[in-house]
C-alpha cells in the first residue's frame, strides 16, 4: 500500500476491547464508545459486536454507528451544536439519550419532538468545575469551557424538563476532558459527582443513569509497555467512590480503546543536513495526524520493516543520531518530532508513528490538495 497510511493491529484491538467489556460487566457499567476517536467502519463493527453502545456528537456518527449495527437506545447523542436535521434523526431513530448542553438546546429538543410525536429522552450534562491536568485544548469541565450546564442553571431547568410531555428526564452526564492520566483527577470528579447527586437528590431529582463521559488517556511515551490501559482500575474506581443509590453508571471511552491499535506509517523521502539540524523529511505531515502540530503531542516514532509493521527494525541498540521528522506541508509547524534519535535513516525507510489509532485519521484534511491516508488492517494481510 502506498504511503503513507494507517496500519491497525486488529488483534491488540480485540483483546482492548475484551478486557473493556470484561470489566464492565464486572461492574454493571454501561459502556459507550466515543466515536470521535475513531469512526472507521472496520473499527465500529469490532466495537458493536462487543455490545457497546455509542457517544455520538454529530448526526453522521449516529449513522455511522447505526450502520455498524450499534443499538439504537444504546446511543447517546453530545455536543453543544446539535442541528435540527440531526435532532429529527435522533428521534427517528429512537436513541437512548440526549446530552443537553444548554437550555437553548432543551427547548429546542422538546419543540421538535413535539411536533414529531416524540418523546425526546433527556441527560442534562452539567460542568463540575474540575481541572483535568491536561492540554487546555481537550479540557472540558470548567466554567470557561463551552461544554455543559452549570448545576444551578441545571437546577432551574429541572421542573419544566420534569413536566414536559414531550421530554423525558433520565439523569445526570458529565465528562471533563481527555487524555488523563492522573487517578486524583477522576477520584476529584467522584467527589464532585456525589455532592451534585446529593444536590439532586435533596430536591427530589433521582437519576436512573450517571454518565461520567470519557477522558482515559495512554501511553503515548512508552506504547509497547501499556498496550492496553488499566481498566479494572478505571471502573473501579468509579464504581467504589460514586453513591449511586440505584442508578447506573455510563463510561463514553474512545481514546483507551483505539490508540494503540493504530500506527501511522510513513515513509522517509530525503535527509536533509542543515546548519543545526538534520532533517528526515518523510511522505506523511500534519494532514494525516495534526496532533502533534495542534496539540504538540508526541507520539512514539520506530523504524520499521515492511514485512512486519509492529515490531522495530532494530530492537538491539545501535548508534544512533538526533533527527527532526518532518512533513512535506508548507507550515513550520510540520513536525512529528524535534532531535529524535533515530538509528541512521536514509531515502525508502520506512517510519511507524504509534498511537494514532486515536484522533488520527478523524481529524486528517486535504490542505495542499494532499490525498487523505487509506487505511490497512493486520486481518487483511
Amino acid at each position: 500500500m502506498k504511503t503513507p497510511f494507517y496500519y491497525y493491529d486488529m488483534a491488540l484491538l480485540d483483546s482492548t476491547l475484551a478486557v473493556l467489556t470484561e470489566h464492565a460487566k464486572q461492574n454493571d457499567v454501561a459502556v459507550h464508545y466515543a466515536l470521535k476517536a475513531n469512526n472507521h467502519p472496520r473499527i465500529l463493527q469490532k466495537i458493536a459486536a462487543r455490545g457497546m453502545g455509542a457517544d455520538c456528537v454529530s448526526g453522521g456518527e449516529i449513522a455511522a454507528a447505526l450502520a455498524a449495527g450499534v443499538a439504537p437506545a444504546s446511543i447517546f447523542f453530545a455536543g453543544v451544536g446539535k442541528r435540527d436535521e440531526e435532532i429529527l434523526l435522533a428521534l427517528q431513530s429512537g436513541i437512548g439519550a440526549f446530552v443537553v448542553e444548554s437550555a437553548a438546546e432543551l427547548f429546542n429538543i422538546e419543540q421538535l419532538a413535539r411536533a414529531n410525536g416524540c418523546i425526546a429522552p433527556v441527560l442534562l450534562r452539567l460542568n463540575p468545575e474540575v481541572d483535568a491536568h491536561t492540554h487546555s485544548h481537550i479540557t472540558t469541565g470548567l466554567a470557561e469551557n463551552k461544554f455543559g450546564l452549570a448545576p444551578d442553571d441545571a437546577l432551574a431547568l429541572m421542573p419544566h424538563l420534569i413536566q414536559s410531555d414531550a421530554l423525558s428526564w433520565r439523569g445526570l452526564h458529565f465528562h471533563i476532558g481527555s487524555q488523563i492520566r492522573e487517578a486524583a483527577v477522576f477520584e476529584a470528579l467522584c467527589h464532585k459527582v456525589n455532592h451534585l447527586l446529593s444536590l439532586f437528590r435533596t430536591i427530589g431529582y433521582s437519576p436512573e443513569i450517571v454518565d461520567l463521559g470519557g477522558g482515559l488517556g495512554i501511553n503515548y511515551a512508552e506504547p509497547q509497555s501499556e498496550s492496553i490501559p488499566n481498566f479494572a482500575a478505571y471502573i473501579q474506581r468509579f464504581r467504589m467512590l460514586i453513591e449511586a443509590n440505584g442508578a447506573r453508571l455510563h463510561i463514553e471511552p474512545g481514546r483507551s480503546v483505539v490508540a494503540q491499535c493504530g500506527s501511522l506509517i510513513t515513509q522517509v523521502l530525503y535527509i536533509k543536513e542543515g546548519k543545526t539540524k538534520t532533517f528526515a523529511i518523510v511522505d506523511a505531515s500534519m494532514t494525516d495526524l495534526v496532533r502533534p502540530a495542534l496539540y504538540e503531542a508526541h507520539h512514539q516514532i520506530q523504524l520499521v520493516r515492511p514485512d512486519n509493521w509492529t515490531i522495530p527494525a532494530s530492537p538491539v541498540p545501535i548508534a544512533m543520531r538526533p533527527y527532526d521528522i518532518v512533513g512535506p506541508v508548507c507550515e513550520s509547524s510540520d513536525v512529528f518530532e524535534r532531535d529524535l534519535l533515530m538509528p541512521e535513516l536514509k531515502r525508502g525507510d520506512y517510519l511507524a508513528i504509534r498511537s494514532a489509532g486515536a484522533y488520527g485519521a478523524v481529524m486528517a484534511s486535504s490542505y495542499n490538495m494532499r490525498p487523505l491516508a487509506e487505511s490497512l488492517f493486520s486481518d487483511e494481510r
